[in-house]
């Protein structure tokens, strides 16, 4: 029997929770900002009504309110009440199943295959979904309804707002194929490049080219994508067992400077990972997946993930992985602008960890240890009491994130 796989997106998710936040304005037409003498000051994310005046995400202020005249301008978010709004989301979908995996804040995978006898179809499930999240958090959700999770993924973009899309076997080729080859995850600028090279351009076009062939020009991902075009993909949904913990633990910034090289990449990353690998301490997880997502100065979005065979909680060995994924993915076509890192597939850290022939499991430890120590000194002290040294030089971090995070313990210039 098929897999009944759900993918939600909260629409708009900045703006909306604004709108909910505050309802005067959720007639007007609404743009979240970032702080302008952080380089900060674009569009992070609007409403359909800002949309439709022709402002999009990566405009100046300036500009998009040119675009807009009445454009109500938030420029200061709040951030945690996205995440606030988010956990809530979180809750109402582990009402119907406990296999959830995040995408982010604002969008997860469901699989409700077993939850169909309760509920009804998938499609029923999703619509019921669609209107709890929009009575209870007044805020609206896309949901795609398939058989696998590439093709849920792709119905929740196909209609917005408040919409949902069923891909089934028997529709799939009258939906999926005539779409642009971009639309499939796995499918980057580099990979765009030589299937368009080859005239593959279309979803269909991919499904009807020989596996092998496919193989030849894009290794293992030539595989997955033939397998994804052909309604193949049967990667499964992640099992939600962490009830009070997040599902994902992130850590993003937009530098003061476009990052130019790979060493200025890496220096900004293992300062992201310092707070995160706290994170994931505090909580007591271990990452089992990292993904990256770069943001270029042309302000397009490029992002990968790679799912690890021994789980971590070291903020070094997190910033290695990090690293590694984007030397072997980014082109260098653009300069850096923003550089965010996930950790996911989240696990206690009292479960076994799986090793392979390849680890060093007494370096792994001793290398857990050291950073569990100066996070010990910095919590009681204060951060910076002891960091690394890499971390000292110069960078390109704005001045209100400088300091790494270790604790709660708030930063004092006395300590």
């Amino acid at each position: 029997m098929d897999r009944a796989i759900l993918h939600c997106d909260m629409n708009n998710f900045y703006a909306s929770v604004e709108c909910a936040l505050d309802p005067s304005i959720k007639d007007s037409p609404v743009a979240v900002c970032g702080s302008e003498s952080e380089r900060h000051g674009i569009v992070l994310a609007r409403n359909y009504k800002a949309r439709d005046k022709g402002v999009v995400v990566g405009d100046t202020i300036w500009k998009a309110r040119n675009k807009c005249e009445n454009l109500v301008v938030i420029d200061t978010p709040h951030f945690d009440k996205y995440l606030e709004y988010s956990e809530k989301a979180f809750k109402i979908y582990e009402r119907y199943t406990d296999y959830i995996e995040p995408m982010g804040i604002d969008e997860c995978w469901l699989d409700v295959t077993n939850s169909t006898t309760l509920f009804g179809t998938p499609k029923k499930i999703a619509d019921e979904l669609r209107s709890i999240i929009k009575k209870e958090l007044n805020v609206t959700i896309s949901v795609g309804v398939s058989f696998n999770k590439t093709f849920a993924k792709l119905g929740s973009d196909l209609k917005k707002p408040d919409a949902t899309t069923v891909i089934s076997r028997d529709n799939f080729k009258e939906i999926v194929w005539p779409l642009p080859v971009s639309a499939l995850i796995g499918v980057g600028r580099n990979t765009y490049k030589v299937l368009k090279k080859y005239y593959i351009e279309t979803v269909g076009d991919l499904a009807k080219e020989k596996k092998e062939r496919l193989q030849y020009l894009l290794g293992k991902n030539g595989v997955f994508l033939y397998n994804v075009a052909n309604g193949l993909e049967d990667e499964e949904v992640a099992k939600s067992d962490l009830k009070d913990n997040p599902k994902s633990v992130s850590h993003g910034i937009t530098t003061v400077k476009d990052l130019n090289s790979d060493e200025e990449v890496w220096k900004t990353m293992l300062n992201l990972t310092q707070e995160i690998s706290w994170k994931l301490r505090k909580y007591k997880l271990r990452a089992g997946g990292v993904s990256v997502s770069i943001r270029d100065s042309k302000l397009m979005w490029h992002q990968w993930q790679k799912k690890l065979k021994s789980t971590e909680q070291s903020a070094v060995n997190i910033a290695k992985i990090a690293y590694n994924i984007f030397i072997d993915s980014y082109d260098w076509a653009n300069p850096v602008r923003n550089v965010t890192i996930s950790t996911m597939y989240l696990t206690s850290d009292d479960s076994p960890v799986e090793m392979t022939i390849f680890d060093d499991f007494d370096k792994k430890l001793k290398v857990e240890k050291i950073e569990s120590v100066m996070e010990k000194l910095n919590n009681k002290y204060g951060s910076e009491v002891m960091t690394l040294a890499t971390l000292l030089e110069e960078n390109y971090l704005p001045e209100s994130r400088r300091r790494v995070k270790y604790s709660e313990k708030k930063n004092d210039d006395n300590n």
